[in-house]
């Protein structure tokens, strides 16, 4: 929830609208927080790297399309409405055939790479 401080107002976070604002890929942009945590929307389509977060376990909510995410030692296929937590510290690797569009819940300031780095890091605290 959206508040606006001076006049009070409440207003729903649409993710149609915040999806029609950007169509950049593998770059999250953040919607809302929670605590510590941040909602994160992002377009995925293709092959990302391999990468881990040592320090905490990540939520894909997949909202439109299908994600494969790659482990070493296999896979999870998730469609539209189906959701998977990324066990801290466990390598893994997201492959979209087609473009997806999902929601990731992490802590502020995790990185989309891990740390690997790489060209493929995203600027953290991008809202939306």
């Amino acid at each position: 929830m959206q508040t606006n401080r001076a006049t009070r107002t409440y207003s729903a976070i649409n993710f149609s609208e915040k999806f029609g604002l950007f169509s950049e890929q593998w770059l999250p942009k953040v919607v809302a927080e929670l605590n510590d945590y941040q909602f994160k929307i992002a377009r995925l389509e293709g092959d990302f790297i391999w990468h881990d977060h040592p320090e905490t376990d990540e939520a894909f909510i997949v909202l439109d399309g299908e994600l494969r995410i790659d482990f070493r030692d296999g896979f999870v296929c998730l469609k539209a409405g189906e959701m998977f937590v990324v066990p801290k510290g466990v390598e893994h690797k997201p492959f979209a055939e087609r473009e997806v569009k999902l929601m990731l819940i992490e802590p502020r300031g995790v990185l989309n790479t891990g740390h690997e780095g790489g060209e493929r890091t995203a600027r953290n605290d991008i809202w939306i």
